[in-house]
């Protein structure tokens, strides 16, 4: 029933790593999104969920310290 959300190369998407992907975004979209011209703020609307989508893509930093154990 759930097999999407089971795989395991699956990343937890949360509210930091969202805010961390719109502020890394260019800053035309951030004010893009709020013109008055549709094509405008539908471009940046692409633009920035083209960001959030590659900010979750990207594999989260381990911490130097934290070592793997096998399961």
């Amino acid at each position: 029933m759930f097999r999407l959300c089971s795989n395991i190369g699956m990343h937890r998407i949360d509210k930091t790593t969202i805010a961390q992907a719109l502020l890394n975004a260019p800053g035309w979209a951030r004010v893009g999104i709020s013109d008055p011209k549709p094509w405008l703020r539908e471009d940046a609307a692409e633009e920035l969920a083209f960001t959030i989508l590659h900010g979750i893509d990207l594999p989260d930093p381990q911490d130097a310290r934290q070592s793997d154990m096998p399961l």
